[in-house]
C-alpha cells in the first residue's frame, strides 16, 4: 500500500505547521478512498504545546460531518514534530486508537521538512506507508 498525497495539501500543512511552529499543529487528511489525499482540514491544537496535541472536539467533529457530507473519508490526521523526527513518540503510538487511519507525522527537525505516515496498531507501528 502506498498513499498520494496532492501537492496542494502537502503545502498547506507544511505552512501551517510553520505558522504554528514551535508549537505541533494538527489537523485531518481526507480523500475518496483511503490510499488518496485530496483535502486538508485544519485543526486546533487545544493543548498549546511543543510537545503533544489534541484536537479541538467541535472541530473534530465538524470535519467528519464536512468529509460525509463531501463524499470524502479520513485518510488519516496528521501533526507535526517541530524540533524532532517524523515517527510516533511513545505518546503518539499510545493515543493512535484507530487502527483503520493512518498517522502522518511532518517534522520541521531538519533543514528540509519530511512527512511520513504510519499505521499504528495496539500501540505499535505496525507498518511505514510509502507517499507519492
Amino acid at each position: 500500500m502506498s498513499v498520494t498525497i496532492s501537492e496542494s495539501v502537502y503545502q498547506a500543512i507544511l505552512s501551517q505547521a510553520l505558522a504554528d511552529a514551535p508549537l505541533e499543529s494538527c489537523g485531518y487528511l481526507l480523500g475518496p478512498d483511503g490510499e488518496t489525499v485530496t483535502e486538508h482540514f485544519p485543526m486546533t491544537n487545544i493543548d498549546h504545546s511543543a510537545e503533544h496535541f489534541s484536537f479541538d472536539p467541535k472541530e473534530q467533529f465538524a470535519a467528519i460531518k464536512y468529509a460525509r457530507r463531501n463524499g470524502l473519508t479520513v485518510v488519516g490526521n496528521w501533526h507535526s514534530h517541530p524540533a524532532s523526527p517524523s515517527r510516533p513518540s511513545e505518546e503518539d503510538k499510545r493515543l493512535a486508537l484507530d487502527p483503520n487511519i493512518l498517522y502522518f507525522i511532518l517534522s520541521l527537525a531538519d533543514e528540509k521538512p519530511v512527512l511520513n505516515a504510519f499505521r499504528v496498531k495496539d500501540g505499535e507501528v505496525t507498518e511505514k506507508i510509502p507517499l507519492r
